[in-house]
């Protein structure tokens, strides 16, 4: 018989107990969470409050940088060198465009644009968000955006957007000088970073790169204004909430005379050259044209790598190059300073005379150093040395100073110096000495060089803007005006009580540099004297250049030598490589006893002639351009233009290429 199963008595009491424990400890923990759950919501709620609001705000509001428009520039009378003017391209917002595809080739077609090209963009629009806005072409013709318009109600999401771009209406006239803007790059925003100017080009798509342009950057740009807007999770924006408009950039009126440009590029026609023109009263840039130029235009946009290689070919006479501020061996033109300095030395006097065989040689050395008239000038004195440019004056008093003395005092003049214009792209070109050598090669200098020095060869380069400021300094008798092309830069101020718009002008001053001091101050109007003889007399170098102008010039002639010859050996430009044949080189400054204009001139390479039959005339035709119809004369009838000297009266013709 199987034995009985037990039964359990339950103990309710236990169970009771049981039950009562475990929810007294679900309470407890539920009082706790409760506890830490308001405590958190109270730190959110009340403490953390400011912060979330603020970042809360942040992902609801938006500051949008809204980019300045550039300054404008204007020439000395008001004529408009850059402006800004609107370029339209064609926009979409792809999310509000049902098939993209079908409606980018339809607009296409439209448009008249390539299919590489619309294969680019339907690229470009999938890799970017739906809702921005993406340029598709820009620069528009007006006969496009004429079309478009006609037929915008058939495109939806499709719109048309102006922008202000910069624009010179002289195109390759004013590159050298304006210079020009481009698309900001790495290096530039690099820059920007570090200047801490990064947040005010937070709109900005272009900035200068060369010229007055780069120069004045900061000036033309502006500052940055701001869109307030508020936008969803999805960046998108709702509604403007405010708007703090952006301060245009100030404009900027030059020194350049654009006729005077104008007629510098036609004096520089199918020539390379360059040609700078200054006011010795205060040092305002009137000309400055390097030839051949180029169209700052093409790199607003972002030029072609086709056309930037057309711009490099050895065929186009590089064009981005400014010649205005590239070294050139002065040549004659420095004797007149070269006179001043023997003179200031006690080397010379206005009375010393040299006799002049045809040719130089230093004692003891066999090498003989030609004249450019191959026979001679006879006796010459410091007046004829100039009017003459007669080399064996200079290879004399040259070698009486040595290097020391002639580069110490042309460094006054500002040769191999920077002379402070508002350009960053200036040389400083070479002003030879002992030193310079041998930091430079590593060699001692030779008596022979300071002979070529000594009629502005061997090592010796200046910059046609240098050599104008020497001869502003020359003019000014040893006052120093600091070239500049900024005569004054101008903004539009708001009258908030009127609510009318005035302009603000504000001169441009320029520092000037101490004065150079002559132990004689009569061997300024010495040297002058020469310079106004080179031109005024007959049979002078420079005579034919001014010959019946209206005003009264002063002047010097300069044919600088690009290759070495033999001492035996005829020069021979037709029979020589264009790039080894000579330069010409030309100074000018009108009128004689009041300047108000000094000009100079580089040629390249020419065939024949020299500076007086090349280089003369171009000068002639900027002075004609800047004097008009005005006529000015010498007061003092022994410097009236063609005054009486018997010995220029009977020379018929003057050889050679001084």
């Amino acid at each position: 018989m199987a034995p009985k199963k037990r039964v359990a008595i339950r103990n309710h009491s236990a169970e009771a107990n049981l039950f009562a424990r475990r929810t007294f400890i679900t309470f407890i923990a539920v009082i706790i969470l409760s506890l830490v759950l308001f405590s958190n919501i109270y730190n959110l709620e009340v403490n953390s409050y400011q912060k979330y609001q603020t970042r809360s705000n942040s992902n609801r509001i938006k500051l949008l940088p809204v980019a300045p428009n550039r300054g404008l520039i204007y020439d000395r009378n008001g004529v408009l060198l850059a402006d800004n003017t609107p370029v339209y391209s064609l926009e979409v917002i792809p999310e509000q465009v049902t098939d993209i595809k079908k409606r980018l080739s339809e607009v296409s077609q439209l448009l008249d644009i390539s299919q590489e090209k619309q294969d680019k963009l339907l690229k470009a629009v999938k890799s970017k968000r739906r809702f921005k806005p993406i340029e598709l072409y820009s620069r528009l013709s007006e006969q496009q955006v004429a079309l478009f318009s006609v037929n915008q109600h058939k495109f939806p999401g499709f719109f048309i957007d102006a922008r202000l771009k910069r624009y010179y209406p002289f195109a390759e006239l004013t590159t050298h000088s304006l210079g020009y803007v481009a698309r900001i790059n790495g290096r530039d925003s690099l820059a920007l970073d570090k200047q801490g100017l990064a947040e005010n080009y937070a709109a900005t798509r272009n900035i200068g790169k060369r010229g007055l342009e780069r120069y004045y950057q900061d000036i033309l740009h502006g500052t940055i204004g701001h869109q307030e807007v508020e936008i969803n999770n999805q960046g998108r924006v709702i509604r403007t909430l405010d708007f703090t408009p952006p301060i245009p950039g100030k404009d900027l009126t030059l020194t350049l005379d654009i006729e005077l440009q104008m007629i510098a590029k036609r004096a520089l026609s199918g020539k390379r050259g360059a040609i700078v023109a200054i006011d010795p009263r205060d040092g305002g840039v009137l000309a400055m044209y390097s030839n051949p130029s180029f169209d700052g235009n093409l790199f607003v946009h972002g030029i072609s790598s086709k056309k930037y290689k057309k711009l490099l070919a050895p065929e186009s006479n590089k064009p981005l190059l400014n010649r205005t501020l590239q070294g050139y061996p002065p040549a004659s033109t420095i004797k007149p300073l070269l006179a001043l300095t023997g003179l200031d030395a006690g080397i010379i006097t206005p009375e010393t005379e040299i006799y002049d065989p045809g040719f130089y040689q230093l004692p003891g050395i066999e090498t003989k150093r030609r004249d450019w008239k191959k026979w001679g000038h006879g006796k010459v004195d410091l007046n004829k040395s100039l009017e003459q440019s007669c080399n064996i004056y200079y290879y004399d008093l040259a070698y009486k100073l040595g290097i020391t003395r002639i580069s110490q005092m042309m460094m006054k003049f500002g040769f191999g110096e920077y002379t402070g214009i508002d350009l960053h792209e200036e040389s400083r070109a070479i002003m030879p000495s002992i030193e310079w050598k041998r930091a430079r090669y590593n060699k001692g200098w030779y008596t022979g060089e300071t002979l070529s020095v000594g009629i502005g060869q061997s090592y010796w380069s200046v910059t046609p803007l240098q050599l104008s400021q020497a001869l502003s300094i020359l003019v000014n008798k040893g006052e120093i005006k600091v070239p500049h092309l900024l005569k004054a830069t101008s903004e539009i101020v708001v009258n908030n009580k009127t609510n009318t718009h005035q302009p603000l002008v504000t001169e441009y001053i320029v520092d000037e540099k101490a004065p150079i001091i002559l132990k004689n101050q009569k061997s300024w109007d010495v040297v002058l004297d020469g310079l106004h003889n080179t031109v005024q007399k007959l049979g002078a170098t420079g005579y034919n250049a001014f010959k019946g102008s209206k005003y009264d010039a002063a002047g010097k002639t300069g044919s600088a030598q690009t290759s070495n010859i033999a001492q035996d050996e005829e020069y021979d430009a037709s029979k020589v490589k264009e790039s080894r044949r000579d330069n010409a080189m030309f100074i000018a400054f009108a009128p004689y006893e009041n300047p108000e204009i000094v000009v100079a001139v580089a040629i390249e390479n020419v065939a024949e002639g020299g500076g007086g039959a090349n280089a003369g005339p171009v000068a002639r035709q900027i002075m004609d351009q800047y004097f008009g119809d005005r006529e000015i004369v010498s007061k003092d009838p022994r410097k009236h233009p063609n005054h009486d000297n018997i010995y220029y009266q009977n020379i018929k013709n003057i050889a050679g290429n001084p």
